[in-house]
């Protein structure tokens, strides 16, 4: 029987489902008895993007769902709630009170999938790496309050830090941080192509078309120490061209588990359905969605422009529409669930009004309609995408105040466009780094930002995010956080449209399932094992 996986409503990270399900599995996976998962996330190599799976270049939910599979990092978020745990390292921790000195020892007996012994000086070379290339994807921002690494032996490694960052340890615990063979990736150079070589619980090979992965297989690595049990010894992730494709490859039993991103449709027939050898999971998700502007255009370089879009769009009606239970709206970068949220969008314009959108166009001599054009990528944040920018385009032209069009492109080619400023409105998603508020505000905000966005504020930049990182105690951040916030709503450099949740499907002899995915909507694939249908 197909049961939905309810989850109360819990804090962040807090993953606690009971799955129940009863039938058997014909699960037709593969003839080695891999577990099998299936994805709509493509991944590419391309002439603008030629190392798609280098950690000092990836920075998509995709790719660093293969990065966490295989490149080990000195931290790691845990699987339930709280702050990340050493993974790599065998302990790490401030050593000032001022948070400005970080320091890590690494595990006994560590060693890349080849056997090479792990030493401090890999992960300063890892580390510096990053920071010297410098990649577009903006990755590297990452690590910006780092100022130097400093080895002591084979096993000691220190960070000093520019300023002080109690976010540090989290910003550890991503692939941005995972420690690399200098044998295999160069120091001045990205990797190009799929390969990866590293110290995770999983060594990857490929099978590739057309230059983009058909198949990934993760298989255990022998020599893999961390924390982490894995309780397979091998997954196939197979990527599919869309969400109906793979959900019938799940239906005829040639996947076990479904992932990202499955369209809204499916999810309400798994949670309908009452038989059935499928199990539909859902767990509290970070996910936002937002419009961002090129605020150098001259459609919206006026701030009128964006207020009165932000003045416009019913987020209510939005997710109703599109999404329905799957997602909530959102008037903030920050999810409500995050500590340091606030609700500044609302507090500034309140409810949708044509009439309050009509007075800030004209005080600002606007002519209307405004014409626009709203592009969004077609194949990487679900197929429900194109309904949503519908949405957009049919509340704005409504208004009378827009004559708006949408223009879907795929992410190789959008991604690409967004970065260089091709685009002057358009729709993004963010899947959290690590699940703090810093995560949702200084990635677009700060200097080096990762959207190649021209809007500056010398108050955020400067003074509040440096103060938020301060906090340890981020609760005691808040009021620094709401200020950035309020000045998002004022600036209108973005405008936040829904938070979502996060599901995984799998036939019923598929256990671990619960723990697939974590809060910032990373795939665990160690989780995952084969037991006896119920």
């Amino acid at each position: 029987m197909n049961r939905k996986t309810l989850v109360l409503p819990a804090v962040v990270g807090l993953l606690a489902p009971v799955l129940a399900a009863c039938g058997s599995s014909g699960s037709g996976s593969s003839s080695d008895n891999a577990i099998v998962v299936g994805t709509t996330d493509r991944f590419e190599a391309t002439k603008d993007a030629p190392a798609p799976l280098d950690p000092a270049y990836a920075y998509d939910v995709g790719t660093w769902n293969i990065l966490r599979q295989t490149v080990q990092t000195l931290m790691i978020q845990p699987k339930g709630e709280g702050n990340p745990v050493p993974e790599a390292a065998e302990k790490c921790g401030f050593t000032d009170t001022g948070n400005e000195r970080y320091a890590c020892t690494l595990r006994d007996g560590l060693k890349f999938a080849n056997g090479d012994k792990i030493t401090a000086e890999d992960v300063k070379y890892s580390i510096d790496r990053a920071m010297r290339i410098k990649a577009d994807s903006g990755v590297f921002a990452l690590l910006s309050t780092v100022d130097t690494v400093e080895t002591q032996g084979d096993s000691e490694v220190i960070f000093h830090l520019k300023t002080a960052d109690a976010t540090f340890p989290y910003k550890l615990s991503t692939p941005v941080a995972g420690i690399v063979n200098p044998d295999d990736y160069e120091k001045d150079k990205l990797r190009d192509g799929f390969e990866v070589d590293g110290s995770g619980p999983y060594t990857l090979s490929v099978d590739q078309k057309n230059d983009a992965i058909t198949t990934a297989t993760f298989t255990k690595n022998p020599n893999y120490k961390g924390t982490l049990k894995v309780n397979n010894t091998k997954v196939e992730m197979r990527s599919f061209a869309d969400a109906t494709a793979m959900g019938t490859a799940l239906t005829k039993g040639d996947i076990d588990v479904m992932t990202r991103t499955m369209s809204p449709t499916q999810i309400q027939k798994l949670s309908d359905d009452t038989g059935g050898d499928v199990d539909l999971v859902e767990m509290p998700g970070l996910e936002i969605r937002y419009l961002a502007f090129n605020t150098d255009a001259a459609t919206v370089r006026t701030k009128a422009v964006r207020e009165a879009m932000a003045q416009v769009i019913d987020r209510g009606e939005l997710v109703s529409k599109v999404y329905g239970t799957e997602a909530d709206p959102l008037y903030s970068l920050v999810p409500a669930t995050i500590t340091g949220h606030s609700n500044s969008f609302f507090n500034k314009y309140g409810d949708p009004s044509v009439t309050k959108a009509k007075s800030l166009l004209s005080k600002a001599d606007i002519s209307t309609p405004v014409k626009l054009t709203l592009h969004y990528t077609t194949d990487h944040y679900g197929p429900a995408t194109k309904d949503e920018f519908e949405q957009l385009q049919k509340q704005l032209n409504d208004s009378g105040l827009f004559d708006v069009s949408i223009k879907g492109t795929p992410w190789s080619t959008f991604r690409q466009a967004e970065q260089k400023g091709k685009y002057d409105v358009y729709g993004m998603g963010w899947f959290p780094d690590f699940p703090d508020a810093d995560n949702y505000l200084a990635p677009f905000l700060d200097k080096d930002n990762t959207l190649g966005s021209p809007y500056a504020n010398s108050e955020i930049i400067s003074t509040l995010i440096p103060e938020s990182r301060r906090e340890a105690d981020r609760l005691a951040a808040s009021k620094s956080l709401t200020a950035i916030q309020d000045i998002v709503a004022t600036d209108v450099p973005m405008i936040p449209l829904w938070q979502g949740k996060q599901y995984v499907a799998a036939r019923d002899d598929i256990t671990g399932t619960a723990y697939a995915l974590n809060s910032s909507s990373t795939l665990q694939l160690w989780e995952l094992g084969r037991g006896a249908g119920n």
